[in-house]
C-alpha cells in the first residue's frame, strides 16, 4: 500500500513524504521529479515552453503511470485537477490531504515564477487556492492541518491517523 500527499505548493508534501518514508520504512517518489526525468526539464521551463494545457496533461501521464508499492507518492500541486490520475493514485493507497492556510503557503511559496507553480492566467495564488482546496478534500481519505507545526510534529500526527485508518 502506498501513502499519497495531496496539497498546494509549499503544504510540505516533499519534505514531510521523505521523513515519512524514513519513518515507517517506505520508498519516496516525488512526481514533479518524476514529471521533470520524463520531460527533461524543469517544471517552470514546462510551463513556460508549453504553456498550462500541456503541462497538466504531461503530469496526468507521468502520475497515471506511475507503479510503485509500499512507497510514500508526493504529488504535484496540480494532480487533483486530473480525475485519471486521482483514481491511480487513490487505487494504490491512502490520500492524505497536507492543510496549510493560504497565509502560510504565501509564506512558505517564494519565488513563485521558479517554483513551477500552476497558475492560470489572470488568476493569483488566492484563487488557485480556493479552487483546488474543495478538489483536496474530495480526493483525500485523511486530511491534516499541517498550519503552525512543526515538520516533526506532522509527520507524527500523520503517523497516527494513517496507523488509525489502516485498522
Amino acid at each position: 500500500m502506498n501513502i499519497i500527499l495531496i496539497g498546494m505548493p509549499g503544504a510540505g508534501k516533499s519534505t514531510l513524504g521523505v521523513l515519512l518514508a524514513k519513518t515507517l520504512g517506505m520508498s519516496f517518489v516525488d512526481t514533479d521529479i518524476v514529471l521533470q526525468e520524463q520531460e527533461g526539464r524543469l517544471l517552470h521551463e514546462i510551463l513556460n515552453t508549453d504553456g498550462l494545457e500541456y503541462f497538466l496533461a504531461a503530469e496526468e501521464s507521468a502520475v497515471s503511470q506511475l507503479e510503485v508499492e509500499n512507497c510514500v507518492i508526493a504529488t504535484g500541486g496540480s494532480v487533483v485537477y486530473s480525475q485519471k490520475a486521482m483514481e491511480h493514485l487513490r487505487s494504490t493507497g491512502i490520500t492524505v490531504y497536507l492543510y496549510v492556510s493560504l497565509e502560510e503557503i504565501e509564506k512558505r511559496i517564494g519565488n513563485i515564477k521558479t517554483r513551477g507553480v500552476v497558475i492560470p492566467s489572470g488568476k493569483n495564488l488566492e484563487d488557485v487556492f480556493m479552487e483546488r482546496e474543495p478538489l483536496y478534500m474530495t480526493h483525500c481519505d485523511i486530511m491534516l492541518d499541517c498550519t503552525n507545526k512543526s515538520v516533526e510534529q506532522t509527520v507524527t500526527e500523520a503517523v497516527l491517523l494513517i496507523n488509525e485508518l489502516e485498522r
